[in-house]
């Protein structure tokens, strides 16, 4: 019975891989890379050599292989705060200590338009789940030498980017300032993006400000980079616009040095 309690506190199976990622200590190095998109973990591997598959369970998909020496696990964290919260404490039980989120985003910046890319420095806290760790006036900000890195691995690669605070929010449809189904538009919803416009933030995602806001409670280091699949400034949209460009400035960041 006791032995059963201290299992649930941190669920593993019989193999001792974590009960989410279904990873062990083995299966990692010291960075992730972290697309939402179960989808865009393959597409990321692509970029690595010697890759290989090392587990589909629920939204968390992963591959590991490497980046010049670096070894790199490329999972996904699936939609929103609480599933990311499950691969960041999981990933940082096994001891990674970079954590790169590779996403999409919904510009509200004419600054940037769609297919460009949003290089994040800080998020505003509209989600949930940092609310069950922290107070809430505490930051959601990334490490600066890995957002350093992503600027010059795009600078490098010649891409279209802005960096900023991005706005992550629990909620794509009403949270993100959409009408709701039925055209349900509360006063909240209907003055958002004016709102986060009159104070310089970029864009719209679901799972920075968890990254950021974890990672400095841990001592995590950690970056984020999306491409801007929408702009609600224009009323742009085009699927997959800027994904790879994304992805290839994460890697040469990685290659350049981030360790």
């Amino acid at each position: 019975m006791a032995g059963g309690k201290r299992v649930a506190e941190e669920p593993k199976y019989e193999s001792g891989k974590l009960y989410h990622i279904s990873l062990d200590r083995k299966d990692v190095g010291g960075i992730a890379l972290l697309p939402g998109d179960p989808d865009r973990v393959q597409r990321i591997a692509e970029r690595f050599s010697n890759a290989k598959q090392l587990a589909s369970h629920r939204e968390y998909q992963s591959y590991g292989g490497y980046v010049g020496n670096r070894y790199v696990v490329a999972m996904s964290t699936g939609i929103g705060g609480p599933s990311a919260a499950i691969a960041i404490e999981e990933l940082a039980r096994l001891g990674v200590k970079t954590m790169i989120r590779i996403g999409t985003c919904g510009s509200i910046t004419s600054k940037a338009d769609v297919g460009s890319l949003v290089i994040a420095d800080a998020a505003v806290r509209l989600d949930g789940t940092t609310d069950q760790y922290v107070m809430k006036g505490y930051p959601a900000a990334a490490s600066y030498d890995i957002t350093n890195a992503l600027v010059e691995a795009a600078r490098s690669l010649k891409k279209k980017f802005v960096v900023g605070a991005t706005a992550s929010s629990d909620s794509f449809y009403v949270g993100q300032g959409r009408k709701g189904f039925n055209g349900y538009y509360p006063d909240s919803a209907a003055s958002l993006i004016r709102s986060l416009q009159s104070t310089n933030v970029a864009c719209f995602e679901m799972e920075a400000s968890t990254l950021f806001t974890l990672g400095r409670i841990y001592e995590i280091r950690t970056g984020a980079i999306f491409a801007v699949i929408a702009n609600r400034t224009t009323g742009g949209f085009r699927v997959d616009a800027g994904v790879d460009d994304a992805i290839d400035t994460a890697v040469l960041a990685i290659r350049a040095g981030i360790s």
